[in-house]
């Protein structure tokens, strides 16, 4: 299959969360996909989305709705998971195109989630850990958060934290602009 790169597809998502260990026989999954694709040619952020996904195997719990917003109505009215891996691939070519996220979590999760359920891993190869590039564009010492990213490039957080599709508008901002110091 042929390499896309014209995008950079980001992509963040929000799963099932508890205060402490989740409740017997219920495992984390992803509620919430966030999609922002970049515009490698420019950097510049091609819209946002947000796909809830209603979870099979866990419940909203208060604590969750607290952290992300999300409640048990909104992603109980959500599409599947399968469906929204079939949504990256038919409306983003998530196979052929590059895709970013801040940080492993988001792409650990969507392995695990697709081994566990037998749903086709929706990403081609290549990945790209914003957090990490982030850092060592900067000369860090260590990886940090979003909002401190934002903080030294001196720009402002966009929307609701830890809500899929502001995050991913948000690291997408950072990605656009690592991209377009790349090509200066």
């Amino acid at each position: 299959m042929p390499k896309r790169l014209d995008q950079i597809i980001v992509v963040d998502i929000e799963s099932t969360c508890w205060e402490g260990s989740p409740p017997p026989g219920e495992v984390s999954e992803i509620i919430e996909v966030g999609i922002c694709p970049v515009e490698l040619s420019t950097g510049r952020r091609l819209g946002k989305r947000s796909i809830l996904v209603c979870p099979k195997r866990s419940h909203v719990s208060a604590f969750c709705t607290q952290l992300t917003t999300l409640t048990l109505e909104q992603v109980n009215g959500g599409i599947t998971f399968m469906e929204a891996c079939e949504v990256l691939q038919r409306e983003y070519k998530s196979r052929e195109r590059v895709w970013a996220s801040f940080g492993d979590y988001d792409r650990t999760m969507f392995q695990k989630q697709c081994q566990a359920t037998g749903v086709p891993y929706p990403f081609g190869p290549r990945h790209i850990n914003v957090k990490t590039l982030f850092a060592i564009s900067r000369g860090l010492p260590q990886e940090i958060g979003t909002a401190e990213a934002m903080g030294l490039m001196n720009v402002s957080f966009e929307g609701t934290h830890h809500r899929g599709d502001d995050d991913a508008w948000n690291v997408a901002r950072i990605l656009g602009v690592l991209v377009q110091r790349l090509r200066a």
